[in-house]
């Protein structure tokens, strides 16, 4: 078993919160000349979730760190020359196409998986292979369909065959196209000099450690694995060599791991002020987001509506370098709607209230209408202060 470094350096939780805060893009002077690509490249990973209130996630999380940049920018920096991939990391993601080779682990294990959810059936596979190779890219629907029922997971044959191909490696999720995977080989797809599996699985995972440190700036060995919800154990073998540094954090029960290079140079700079996905990768870790904000996060989503805290999609308000609210919105036409509120005291007002408007502004809706907050008393503040922004 590999001996692992003593720590030599100690952070306060405030400078560990502000170093995750400077890796995440979220503290200091974004690099406009980069844009959404810079943004991808320097998380590793932006989460793809289909829900849809203010915007999909994968748009909302390039918003928060650049401010209003245009939703078709978005897709097309993403998509465009072959800059990205999706694929199978914390979830379903959008990663940098330079992190193809890093995957080759996880390609093989699925090519070695003995058991699988859906029966693939016989032919199938090599009728997709065929006929991207002949006529792709292509969604599922133009494929043959992608359903053989209603049903959500009653997949047709099709479409069972060409999400095996994609997991394998052979096929690559190119795009979204109305939501829907538009599918090619990966031999079209990736370029030549990425387009392999030659790193070995150690080496695969020392890569994926170490970029996800860089990307967290600081996390336990929980956190680093769960970036690309890799194993506990898998971590374990790599780390001391993966170039991340041991630390300290007062205040963390955990031993942690630093990017050596988020301690050379202090973070400073201006601190966003903004609305996050709850899928954004600064708090898509529940037990982190407590640790390093105080603020306990989940998505209520799929919660039913009764047993709902703070709201279907409530997106939790960063401001000062801190988590102090909640919003959970809506449009209705040109309105943004603050359904429900949560504001941590009076201070929390124009932040939020900034927050509101400049989201308001990104998704073209003209007023903001708050319809209720769970601290009656600062409901009047806030639509004051929204009154006031927006002019």
């Amino acid at each position: 078993m590999t001996t692992l470094p003593r720590p030599t350096t100690t952070l306060t939780a405030d400078d560990a919160r502000r170093i995750v805060l400077r890796a995440q893009g979220l503290l200091g002077a974004p690099d406009r000349r980069t844009g959404v690509r810079g943004v991808l490249r320097h998380l590793g990973a932006v989460q793809l979730d289909t829900i849809s209130v203010l915007a999909r996630s994968h748009e909302l999380v390039p918003y928060a760190r650049l401010g209003a940049v245009g939703r078709k920018t978005v897709e097309a920096a993403y998509w465009t020359d072959t800059h990205a991939f999706e694929y199978w990391s914390h979830a379903a993601c959008i990663l940098p196409i330079e992190e193809w080779p890093h995957f080759a682990f996880r390609r093989r294990a699925y090519r070695n998986r003995p058991h699988w959810n859906h029966e693939l059936p016989d032919g199938a596979y090599d009728q997709v292979v065929k006929q991207l190779r002949a006529e792709g890219p292509l969604t599922a629907t133009e494929l043959g369909g992608a359903k053989k029922t209603s049903e959500w997971w009653d997949w047709s044959g099709t479409k069972v065959a060409v999400e095996r191909a994609l997991m394998y490696g052979e096929v690559v999720c190119v795009e979204r196209r109305g939501w829907k995977r538009v599918y090619d080989l990966a031999e079209r797809a990736v370029p030549g000099a990425l387009l392999h599996d030659e790193l070995d699985d150690t080496e695969c995972l020392r890569r994926l450690v170490r970029l996800a440190g860089e990307s967290l700036g600081v996390g336990t060995r929980a956190d680093i694995a769960d970036y690309h919800r890799l194993k506990g154990e898998q971590v374990a073998a790599v780390i001391a060599d993966s170039g991340l540094v041991p630390v300290e954090v007062e205040g963390w029960s955990k031993p942690a791991w630093a990017d050596p290079a988020a301690l050379a140079t202090p973070p400073r700079g201006r601190h966003r002020t903004t609305l996050l996905s709850p899928f954004d990768s600064l708090i898509w870790e529940r037990a982190r987001t407590e640790r390093i904000f105080g603020f306990t996060h989940r998505l209520e989503a799929y919660v039913p509506k009764p047993k709902r805290i703070h709201g279907y999609f409530a997106m939790p308000v960063l401001a000062g370098g801190r988590l102090v609210g909640r919003v959970d919105p809506a449009r209705e036409g040109r309105t943004l709607v603050a359904k429900q509120v949560t504001l941590d005291g009076p201070r929390a007002v124009p932040a939020v209230a900034q927050a509101l408007v400049e989201a308001a502004t990104w998704v073209d809706c003209t007023d903001v209408r708050v319809e209720r907050a769970d601290t009656p008393e600062l409901r009047e503040p806030l639509t004051r202060e929204l009154a006031r922004l927006l002019g």
